[in-house]
């Protein structure tokens, strides 16, 4: 049996694992390098993959931002910073000197989340409302990445065109309105300049009113984004995950506005249970494929 390194990068940090047979065996995590340096980065994986290289037969990397070619880009430059246009794949095989396979980290939570279903779906989709808003989608079972490895960055999908300008520059885009971020910064005006989204849910459950409308405003806002996944994908379910789309009381309001809508564009939608490892397992488990098929693409 192959094993798997899994490298999940995310903003805030970089989780991995060792993987066999979609069990962890190992597993590790530091803070991401908040530098502008993309060399803080390459010495930030050298380090953390010091006690695993040896031990894997391929890499597996699910990271966040668009990834083509290998190469790690940003649609929301303010989410990646110095590790716009990195080249992860071919970083990671200088490092490691093994097969490197990389994708999106919600489309690899997508394919775990996916695996997990007790049901056959033809079309699922997968959406994380946490710092940002990212998306994932299995189609006739394949994960649907792209040509250029964009697909699934929902969070750009315009959801008021006189709402907030978003980190892509772009005029109203759902991540301005519905991320943890968004909520933060939407709370700012009531509840002090540090707010944060978690601030914001603790008056939300303290029946604070603006606390409300904040969190309808973004529970509305995902509502309407699934509708229209919905209505573009015909998919047959979604699962909600992401620190936002878990947080209490969070789902029950996206029922609600999506229960408002025309019946063609309401679909059943439920938590993610995957939990925090849904990166890591799914990466592994889409690469583990790839690599049986001995057809490697960045």
């Amino acid at each position: 049996m192959n094993t798997c390194l899994a490298i999940d990068i995310g903003g805030t940090k970089i989780a991995v694992a060792l993987i066999e047979s979609g069990q962890i065996l190992k597993l590790d995590q530091r803070e991401t390098p908040s530098s502008n340096y993309s060399e803080d980065m390459t010495l930030a994986l050298k380090e953390l993959l010091a006690p695993f290289k040896e031990q894997a037969d391929f890499i597996a990397v699910a990271s966040t931002g668009i990834i083509n070619q290998g190469v790690l880009t940003a649609l929301n430059p303010d989410n990646l910073g110095g590790l716009n246009q990195y080249r992860l794949a071919d970083t990671l095989e200088q490092i490691c000197q093994k097969p490197v396979m990389v994708i999106n980290d919600a489309q690899a939570a997508a394919w775990a989340e996916y695996k997990t279903l007790e049901s056959t779906f033809n079309a699922m989709g997968f959406i994380t409302v946490s710092t940002g808003v990212g998306a994932g989608f299995v189609i006739n079972d394949s994960l649907l990445i792209g040509q250029y490895g964009i697909a699934g960055h929902a969070g750009h999908i315009l959801a008021d065109p006189n709402g907030p300008t978003c980190g892509c520059g772009r005029k109203g885009c759902v991540e301005s309105i519905a991320s943890g971020t968004a909520i933060g910064k939407a709370g700012q005006a009531f509840f002090g300049s540090d707010c944060t989204g978690k601030i914001v849910f603790d008056q939300y459950q303290k029946g604070h009113p603006e606390a409300i409308a904040i969190v309808e405003n973004a529970a509305k806002t995902i509502a309407n984004l699934i509708a229209d996944l919905k209505i573009t994908l015909d998919l047959q379910v979604v699962c909600l995950g992401g620190s936002i789309g878990l947080a209490p009381g969070f789902l029950p309001r996206v029922h609600h506005h999506l229960s408002l809508l025309p019946s063609a564009h309401q679909v059943k939608v439920m938590h993610a249970h995957s939990g925090a490892n849904a990166g890591l397992l799914g990466v592994a488990s889409w690469a583990q494929n790839i690599y049986n098929n001995k057809a490697l693409p960045r």
